[in-house]
């Protein structure tokens, strides 16, 4: 604590103080380049839910049952909004390099009117807020509670926000009620750019770890899959009712987070297939018991041979495909422009000369 002017204090006068790699740089220029985004791509929540009800008329779901499952999944989507505002906001205040923090600032406004717009369509579905089921309640906690930063960017950014694209995704090309169908675009396009956070500045965290606490790290993944897994089993009977399978649902999720883990692995010259651990894989065989194919789902002798397949298989596939369709999508921005999505690219960044 300072006195008089004297002594600590909060503001970090070394924030421009650190040496970069051309690398590293480059990085940091996509972190500046996610808030300038994100104050070009703004959206005014209250003006769009508005203009969507009018262009389909309101919003109706005929079937009661579809309409309960549909409250339950994004009332889980709704608090996990709050606690990445939380989040990203802790972030913010955390993060000392100028565009690093830039970025999460960004996030808190996003996740901020992300929280209160569907707050609005719940309610129009008769929602009433409710404490969540203890899965995604420990799920969220965790990320919230660690003081670990490379934890909190890991957790929230590459893992949560992912998590939430898969929901958003797949509740969209399912085309469950048109009001949320085209809201999700909105909420897409936000979400792509927190993930690119985590990808971006979670290398410089990482290149200061040695092996012993990369694995620690990867450990903390597993918590939150595990959660994850649980929570996606308690929601399972909800995704069926809706007309979502629970394993694709699993499936894309995972391909998204690899996507987004190895981009920032690669960043400091690791794989994620090189840096797994006994309880990441164990957890990637748990979910073929949990989440069993067709053909394995009425054998137990199927679904345990094919845990170990999974357990001592070869890499895992991802596409960046997966993850770049959620840039795509043409939205209405706060200052009355269309974007179509074409150029929302962090790769056009462009890097100072003198970074290099």
């Amino acid at each position: 604590m300072g006195i008089a002017g004297y002594g600590k204090t909060e503001i970090r006068y070394d924030m421009f103080d650190m040496m970069r790699s051309a690398e590293e740089a480059k990085r940091f220029v996509k972190c500046e380049r996610i808030y300038h985004r994100g104050q070009e791509l703004a959206w005014d929540g209250k003006a769009i839910l508005t203009m969507l009800e009018e262009k389909h008329g309101g919003i109706h779901i005929e079937d009661e049952a579809k309409k309960e499952a549909l409250k339950r999944v994004f009332a889980i989507i709704l608090w996990g909004e709050l606690a990445a505002w939380k989040i990203s906001a802790q972030l913010a205040d955390r993060l000392v390099p100028l565009e690093a923090k830039m970025a999460a600032t960004s996030q808190a406004h996003d996740e901020a009117r992300h929280f209160y717009v569907m707050y609005d369509y719940l309610t129009k579905l008769d929602y009433v807020p409710e404490r969540l089921d203890r899965a995604p309640q420990a799920l969220l906690d965790l990320v919230l509670d660690t003081d670990e930063l490379p934890y909190k960017i890991l957790g929230m950014q590459l893992m949560i926000e992912t998590i939430a694209l898969t929901v958003f995704q797949t509740v969209r090309e399912l085309g469950i009620e048109p009001v949320l169908c085209e809201l999700m675009r909105y909420f897409e396009r936000d979400e792509a750019r927190h993930v690119g956070l985590g990808m971006q500045y979670l290398p410089t965290l990482m290149k200061k770890m040695n092996r012993r606490q990369v694995g620690a790290l990867i450990t903390f993944q597993a918590r939150i899959m595990m959660w994850a897994l649980w929570e996606l089993k308690v929601l399972a009977p909800d995704f069926e009712t809706l007309g979502l399978d629970p394993r694709e649902v699993l499936e894309r999720g995972r391909k998204k987070q690899l996507y987004a883990l190895g981009e920032a692995f690669e960043a400091i010259g690791l794989s994620v297939q090189d840096s797994r651990n006994v309880a990441a894989d164990g957890l990637v065989a748990v979910a073929e018991v949990l989440f069993p194919t067709e053909e394995n789902r009425h054998s137990l002798r199927k679904r345990l041979a094919a845990a170990y397949s999974s357990y001592f298989g070869g890499d895992e596939e991802y596409d960046a495909e997966d993850f770049d369709v959620h840039r795509r999508h043409t939205i209405e921005t706060a200052r009355g422009a269309t974007d179509t999505g074409e150029t929302d690219d962090l790769d056009t960044a462009v890097v100072p000369s003198a970074a290099e």
